[in-house]
Parts: C-alpha cells; structure tokens; sequence
C-alpha cells in the first residue's frame, strides 16, 4: 500500500486563505465560432496535485493553454502566480540537440526558472543518457527528458498534458509512480490532464470533471481514495509476473555493412574511362575525340597553368555562392514568414530567373569592367534561386509545435530564428546549397566566356580558337572534378548535421 501524500494544509480560522497558484474565474473560449470552454471557475493551491479528467474533445488540453498562456479567453479572468511550464503530449524535443542540451533549452533561452539540466536529468534517471540525440532514445526516455526540460523551466507549476499517454501500460504505471514521487520531493504546483480515471485517482490531491467544457464536479481524493486494484489483486500479480516496466531501451544503429551498390559510382567511372578509350581508338581522329592518355599527357605538360586556372574559376564560384547562398536565405526567410510579401515580390523573382545569365554578364561589364566583382556577382545571381526556394521550405516546414514550445519559453524572434528556424531548415537548405555551388560554378565559366579572364573556361575557349581537342577535355575533366568536389563537400557535411536526426 502506498504511503498517504500529504494534505494541503487548511488555513487556520481566523487567518487569511494563501493566494491560490491558479486562479480561474468566469473563463468562456471560443475557437473557430465553438464554445470550447464556458464559465470555467477553478482554484488550485500552491503545492496541490489536480487531475483534469473529461471525454476527448471537452477541453481539457485547452484549459492547459490557457493557464500556460497560449490561449486568451474571450471573456473571464486567468491569474497564475508564476510562470508555468507546459510538458505537451508530444516530447517535442529538437532532434538536433543532445538530451542535456534539450533540457537547457529554457535557460538558453532565458526562461529557466527551475532545476539546472544535470540536476532535472538527474532527478528523472536519464543522467547516463545526456549526450544521446533524441532518434537514439526510446519513447519512454524522450518522456523523461521533456519533463526534466518542464523542471528547468520552472520551479513553481507544473501542467502536464497527458504525457505519458503514446507509452504502453506497463511503463506508463512506472512513470506513474515516478511522477508521484517526484511531487512529494519537488512540491511543484501541478495540473495534470489525463483520460484515466485510475491515473486521476492515484496521483492527484483532486480530480476535476470536465465535460462540455464545464467543470461539473471536483472531488478531493487525498488519503485513502488512492487505495486500488493498483495494490491489490489479480492485477498486482500480474504485474509481478511481468515486472517493472522499463523505458530505458537505446536505439543503437549498428555499423552499416559495405554493400556492392556503394561501389556502383566508381564502377560506372571506370566504365566509363573505358568506354572513352574504346570510342577514341575506333574513331582514331584525335582531334575530334582524344584518348584519355593524351588528355593526361596534356594535364601532365602544363600543371602550373591548369593549377592556377582551376584556381580562378574555384574562387570565383565559391565567393559567388557564399553571396548568393546569403542574399537567397535572406530572401527566403522574408518570404517564407510572409506570403503576402512573397506575392508582391514574386514578379521580380520570376524576372531575374528568366533572364539568362549570358545576357546580363555584358551588361554587369559595362557597369562594373572587369574585375572580380563582376564575376562574382554572375556566379551569385546563378546561386540566388535554389537556397533562396529551399529557405522558404524550410522556414514553412518548421513544425507548428515547435514554435508552440517556443511560445512557452517566451523565445524572443531571434531566439526563433537561431534556436529553431536556422537548424530546423538547414537540411533543406543544404540540399539548395548542392545546387547552388553547381550552378555559381557554371556562372563562373559563363563569365570568363564572357570577359575572356582567366580559369578553366578561358582554357576551354582558348583551346576552342587553336582547334586544341586534348587541352579542351583537361579543361573540362577540371570543371566536372571541381563540381564534384564541391557536391561531396556539401553531402559529407549534410550526412554529419543528419546523422543523429530522425530522416
């Protein structure tokens, strides 16, 4: 049998009753013209325990929005004495933060009020577990971090929206237990919505009934009430058969095995050297197709040239993509924040990329001469589109509940962005910086077609005008190595940022 939790002490005759933590009076919400809530009255004092019970749809999450500020009434009175931390249904953890780095979310962001992240870790038995991503934890242990991340937030109220209810009976009866425990330690003023009538039972001081979106009954249940087929009976056999529910399960990927397809890019490589080989001896026109012998000869002859050109065009992509990535992000986040802005501005974005980049570069010669800005400036504009469409996926795929997370931390707009927008996005937007850096590169050969300045495609030109096949093919086999380069840096940095992420 368990012990009897402790009674909220009654106020003493002739003293004046403590300010209840929550107060609710005449509380009426409407959503969407339906009356979800209507004349909510409803008190609870500092350090109790009230469970919120009700079938599904009656409004019992919404209650919790609103005493968590989420939600304002239409019409009624909300006073909480200090701010509360929200645990939602869903764990909500960022899948790109470790546990310990979940659980200091609040304070990074300045809404810290309650335990440090080692100590709530700690206190919920996942302290072994802070540095594992989120898609490395079992659902029970996500749980745990985002009820320890709910103590860091705040020291004082606690509002749990059925939070155990996507774990099996088993652990659920644990984290049960758990829970209970960890109010007697803590005294946290605590709300807890649930649709168990036994989970009511057993944890709360008090269980309100909510239904039509009217609390119709609350019933205090300290002491004895508690005392069910929890403790005794068939069920506390079988549970003993079964034993203590465990949530604690890592997800540890095992080490991929080589499999035959990893090996297929460098089979078609070699197939393909090959076949070059066969076609250039059955032609025998060197000039119309070189074998790749003669194209490594020519490579071979000249390096210093080939070196300093391939250094040209490299520079000149990469500072038009690193402008062009950023003026695109720019614009992307403005527009993915506002659709009424990107419709005014659509019309400009439509012309600039209709507008073939060989027709503007004489024209950015007239402006500008022949120098580096020029250049840079066609490899940014061919750069612009693809991070610019990608950041506005990204931004409008930021889950809805994320950013409801960050309205409980009070996040200003720039924690958004730095906290939640920028890493939520970046695996879109690295796929448009893949792009990206291909097509800066082919601005920057368009350019020195263009302006004739030196890098690979002056050679290519150059090569073009002396009927040079051989120096035009090292030129090109520079230009696809160099992309490719540039492909591979961007994939391996995506795999690293996506490797503990959910894919």
């Amino acid at each position: 049998m368990s012990a009897p939790r402790p009674e909220v002490p009654a106020p003493l005759p002739g003293s004046v009753p403590a300010a209840p933590a929550i107060h609710l009076e005449g509380v009426t919400v409407r959503l969407g013209g339906l009356t979800v809530l209507e004349d909510v009255n409803l008190d609870v004092q500092c350090g109790e325990f009230l469970a919120v019970i009700g079938p599904s749809g009656e409004g019992k999450s919404t209650l919790l929005r609103v005493i968590a500020g989420l939600l304002r009434p239409q019409v009624g009175r909300v006073e909480v004495a200090s701010a509360p931390a929200l645990m939602f249904q869903d764990d909500r953890l960022l899948p790109w933060r470790t546990a310990l780095r979940n659980v200091q979310l609040p304070h990074d962001l300045g809404a810290g009020g309650g335990l440090n992240a080692a100590e709530a870790l700690k206190l919920v038995g996942m302290s072994d577990y802070a540095a594992y991503y989120p898609a490395q934890l079992s659902g029970g242990m996500r749980a745990r971090v985002a009820l320890a991340r709910a103590l860091a937030q705040s020291g004082d109220i606690l509002l749990l929206d059925e939070p155990f209810a996507a774990l099996d009976a088993l652990v659920r009866e644990r984290f049960n237990a758990e829970l209970r425990h960890l109010h007697e330690k803590t005294q946290r003023t605590t709300v807890l919505v649930t649709h168990s009538i036994r989970e009511a039972v057993h944890l709360a001081d008090r269980v309100a009934v909510l239904r039509g979106g009217r609390v119709v009954e609350v019933l205090d249940t300290r002491g004895a009430g508690r005392i069910s087929a929890y403790t005794d009976g068939l069920e506390a056999h079988l549970r003993g058969v079964l034993g203590a529910g465990d949530s604690t399960r890592v997800r540890v990927a095992a080490p991929a095995p080589l499999r035959l397809g990893a090996l297929a890019p460098l089979a078609a490589l070699l197939v393909g050297f090959v076949a070059w080989a066969l076609a250039a001896r059955a032609i025998g026109q060197p000039m119309l197709l070189p074998a790749p012998g003669a194209v490594w000869a020519e490579l071979r002859g000249d390096a210093a040239t080939y070196a300093e050109a391939a250094w040209a065009t490299a520079r000149v992509a990469l500072l038009g993509a690193l402008l062009g990535s950023l003026v695109g992000a720019v614009i992307g986040y403005a527009l993915g924040k506002s659709r009424t802005l990107e419709r005014f501005l659509s019309p400009f974005v439509v012309a600039s990329q209709s507008a073939p980049i060989v027709v503007l570069a004489p024209l950015l010669i007239t402006w500008f001469g022949f120098g580096l800005l020029p250049a840079v400036l066609v490899s940014a504009l061919s750069a612009l589109y693809p991070v610019m469409v990608s950041t506005i996926v990204g931004v409008r795929e930021t889950r809805h509940t994320d950013h409801e997370l960050f309205t409980t931390l009070h996040a200003t707009p720039w924690q958004r962005l730095t906290r939640l927008e920028w890493p939520s996005a970046l695996p879109v937007m690295l796929g448009g910086l893949r792009l990206a850096l291909s097509l800066a590169l082919i601005g920057a050969v368009v350019w020195e077609f263009v302006s004739n300045q030196s890098g690979l495609g002056f050679l290519v030109n150059q090569a073009r005008a002396y009927y040079n096949t051989p120096r035009q093919f090292a030129a090109i086999a520079l230009l696809v190595l160099l992309g490719v380069a540039l492909y591979l840096a961007v994939s391996g940095l995506e795999k690293q940022i996506m490797r503990y992420r959910r894919r």
